[in-house]
């Protein structure tokens, strides 16, 4: 047996009853929230932005029905949809990294990891860029980033507000260091937006890890959050391992990192577009209608 396979079957065996209990879930008319079992009408959960009307729990969601949340009706304009990533390295473990894109291209209908694009919410014009977890896990490779850096340098050239909502387990190691240069210029892009006195937002959801935290989802005007979102750098474990501490249960929520001054603000989803209107109304945005190109 393989190292690979090794790994694999212990994962198999802590998760499987998790896994197969929320596939069987997923189907149908009905679903069970993951934080408080209560069964709940799949409509009605859809109908209160995939938010447990009991619990308050947020559950994931793709980046278009992240889209169609924040964005005024008919008024997303998707930017370079034709960039597609290509396999630079040759990059192969138990598949091969083009076995892996075409596997994700063809369940997420996406030819990568993020969606970005020009839109208002309440009248007000936002460059938005929305990443999408079903995508290899959210991973920012080469594509990804240089979809959000036009978007970034589009919203400073068109002096627009910016929000990327980020949804990563981090770089995207089948590019190697390919990947972690998104880092660099993606956060040389929003310097320059900072630098235009213009303002970003990153919307920080569950999970946002990795190469992502460590770049452009901490550096915001404002740093909103998801209530109760996964956010960090480095596993809890291997934190744990390094510091020989037992770390608090809430550490790494969006809630523990408001407390100790990481994150501005916890915006539940239900109140996202209100709260996003109003931040960019206080920061002098107009509203305006969007020209069709």
């Amino acid at each position: 047996m393989s190292l690979f396979d090794w790994f694999a079957d212990r994962r198999k065996g802590q998760f499987v009853g998790k896994v197969s209990q929320e596939t069987d879930e997923s189907d149908g008319l009905w679903c069970k929230c993951p934080e408080c079992t209560q069964v709940v009408y799949r409509k009605d959960l859809i109908a209160n932005s995939s938010v447990c009307s009991n619990c308050g729990h947020h559950n994931r969601i793709n980046s278009e029905e992240r889209i169609k949340l924040i964005a005024d009706k008919n008024t997303f304009e998707k930017l370079d949809q034709q960039l597609s990533p290509t396999d630079p390295l040759g990059f192969k473990d138990r598949r091969s990294y083009s076995d892996r894109l075409r596997e994700s291209q063809a369940k997420t209908g996406l030819k990568d990891g993020v969606v970005t694009g020009i839109c208002t919410v309440e009248g007000f014009p936002l460059a938005l860029a929305a990443m999408d977890f079903g995508f290899m896990g959210g991973s920012m490779g080469s594509v990804v980033g240089e979809k959000i850096t036009r978007l970034v340098e589009r919203a400073t050239s068109k002096r627009l507000p910016l929000l990327i909502v980020c949804a990563s387990g981090g770089a995207r190691m089948q590019e190697g260091m390919l990947s972690l240069m998104q880092m660099a210029k993606i956060s040389g892009a929003l310097e320059r937006h900072r630098e235009a006195q213009l303002l970003y937002m990153p919307l920080l959801t569950h999970p946002t890890t990795g190469g992502v935290t460590a770049s452009f989802a901490m550096l915001g005007d404002l740093i909103l959050a998801e209530p109760k979102a996964l956010i960090g750098f480095a596993g809890r474990r291997v934190i744990e391992q390094t510091l020989r501490e037992k770390l608090p249960e809430n550490f790494q929520t969006a809630e523990y990192l408001q407390e100790h001054g990481f994150v501005d603000t916890i915006v539940p989803r239900t109140q996202l577009r209100p709260t996003l209107a109003s931040l960019m109304r206080l920061h002098g945005s107009k509203k305006i209608e969007l020209k069709k190109k």
